[in-house]
């Protein structure tokens, strides 16, 4: 993964063509969004086998990617994890309070990385066998943290077992990408990331199975 455009063209294919089934398989429309997260990612790996072939850059396949994976996925997932985990019958979301601060922290990530990208140039370089991106960030350290709780901390959250071993492997991925690979952290993390999001598809084929069932834990959503 990352090696090389045809490595991350092969797993980004692949990766998407799980999305496309996980996506097929949802029954409550609540779980869209989450559901369609490996579909979103192996599109991510396939435009970045774009920013290899163009040698890295500034270019539209480098902007696309970076909108991807700075201001889109801090604010994507938690969101998807709050649809996902809402009682269809409740008036409100289920322990909001607990899951409103990686959906504020991902919020306000976005934001300020929006703010990035509408008004800097972000730039790709190949290093050997993976892709280093380079934005002005302020206070990068803090919008590394604000990222990470969006992404990881919603997931670690969740009531969901399966979203839960989720957030622990993509977790575990964070911390080892960033151990090998520092510069190049956000190219191979998200490639990560989008392998581990196959256990979406595990999650959405359990929902539909228990749709069926009307499980009363996760009962259909109303109209």
């Amino acid at each position: 993964m990352c090696w090389s455009a045809t490595a991350d063209l092969v797993a980004g294919a692949c990766v998407s063509a799980a999305g496309v089934a996980t996506v097929a398989q949802v029954r409550r429309a609540r779980d869209l969004p989450l559901a369609a997260l490996p579909l979103l990612l192996g599109a991510h790996q396939i435009i970045e086998s774009a920013v290899w072939r163009d040698g890295g850059g500034p270019g539209p396949a480098t902007l696309a990617w970076a909108v991807i994976a700075l201001p889109l996925l801090p604010l994507w997932v938690p969101l998807g994890v709050l649809l996902a985990e809402r009682d269809g019958t409740a008036p409100r979301l289920p322990r909001l309070p607990r899951q409103a601060v990686p959906a504020a922290a991902g919020a306000a990530t976005t934001a300020v990385l929006a703010y990035c990208l509408a008004t800097r140039t972000v730039t790709a370089e190949p290093r050997g066998r993976t892709i280093g991106y380079a934005v002005d960030v302020p206070q990068a350290p803090l919008i590394v943290a604000g990222y990470l709780l969006a992404t990881i901390g919603a997931l670690l959250l969740a009531r969901d077992p399966l979203l839960r071993m989720l957030g622990v492997t993509v977790g575990a991925g964070a911390v080892v990408c960033g151990a090998l690979w520092r510069t190049e952290f956000v190219s191979t993390w998200c490639a990560f990331a989008a392998v581990a999001a196959l256990l979406v598809l595990a999650w959405v084929r359990r929902r539909a199975r228990e749709a069926r069932h009307d499980h009363p834990r996760y009962p259909a959503a109303g109209p």
